[in-house]
C-alpha cells in the first residue's frame, strides 16, 4: 500500500471505532498521531533495506508481529502513564491498520493474502533482484501505479481505490475534517476544543 492509502485506511479503522466506542468524531491531534502510526513501519524499514541494505527487503523489524506488539503497547502504556489514552489508541489503530493493510492488499491486486510480510525473523523475505537506492524504487514503484491508474480498466484495485477514497473523504468531511483549523469566528469567537 502507498502511504495515502495506509492513511486512508487508518483513518477509516480509527474514526469507525471512536464513532462506536465514544459517539464522536476523533480529536486533530489524535487524527496527527494515527497519520504518524499508520505509516511508521515504512518509514522505518524501507530506508533501512533501500538505503542501507540492513535488510533484504521492505518488511522486517517495523512490521514483524514478533516486534510491533512490543512496541505499541509501550507506546499505549506511556499514553495511560500520561492520561492521554486516545493517543495511545490512535497509535495501535493506525500501527495495526498498517500490518494488516499489507497482508491484505495484495489480494487486491490478485496475488492473494501476504502475511509472511510480518513474519520476520522467523521469515526473511527474498532479496530484490535490483539494487535501487530509496529514490529510485519509490519512483519505480510510483509510475507502476500510476500506470495502473491511467489505463483506468474497471479492476479489483481500481473499485479498492475509488471506495477507499470515497468513503474515507466522506467520513473525514461528516467528521468536521480533524486536521484542518476551523477559524475561530466560524465557532462563535471560541478556540476549538478538537485540538
Amino acid at each position: 500500500m502507498w502511504p495515502w492509502e495506509h492513511l486512508a485506511f487508518g483513518y477509516l479503522c480509527y474514526s469507525l471505532t471512536v464513532h462506536l466506542v465514544r459517539r464522536r468524531a476523533p480529536s486533530t491531534r489524535a487524527v496527527v498521531v494515527l497519520a504518524v502510526a499508520s505509516v511508521l513501519p515504512d518509514l522505518v524499514d524501507k530506508p533501512l533495506s533501500w538505503s542501507f541494505g540492513v535488510f533484504p527487503s521492505g518488511y522486517s523489524v517495523a512490521h514483524s508481529v514478533f516486534v510491533a506488539p512490543v512496541g505499541v503497547a509501550l507506546v499505549v502504556a506511556l499514553a495511560w502513564h500520561r492520561r492521554r489514552l486516545r493517543y495511545g489508541a490512535a497509535f495501535a489503530v493506525g500501527y495495526a491498520s498498517h500490518l494488516v493493510g499489507d497482508v491484505v492488499y495484495p489480494a487486491v491486486l490478485g496475488e492473494g493474502l501476504k502475511p509472511e510480510v510480518l513474519l520476520w525473523p522467523a521469515v526473511e523475505l527474498p532479496a530484490y533482484e535490483n539494487d535501487y537506492g530509496l529514490v529510485e524504487r519509490f519512483l519505480l514503484y510510483f509510475f507502476e501505479y500510476l500506470e495502473m491508474l491511467v489505463e483506468l480498466e474497471w479492476s479489483p484495485m481500481l473499485a479498492f481505490e475509488a471506495g477507499l477514497a470515497l468513503s474515507v473523504v466522506a467520513l473525514w468531511l461528516y467528521d468536521g475534517m480533524p486536521g484542518v483549523p476551523t477559524p475561530y469566528w466560524l465557532e462563535g469567537g471560541k478556540e476549538s476544543e478538537r485540538y
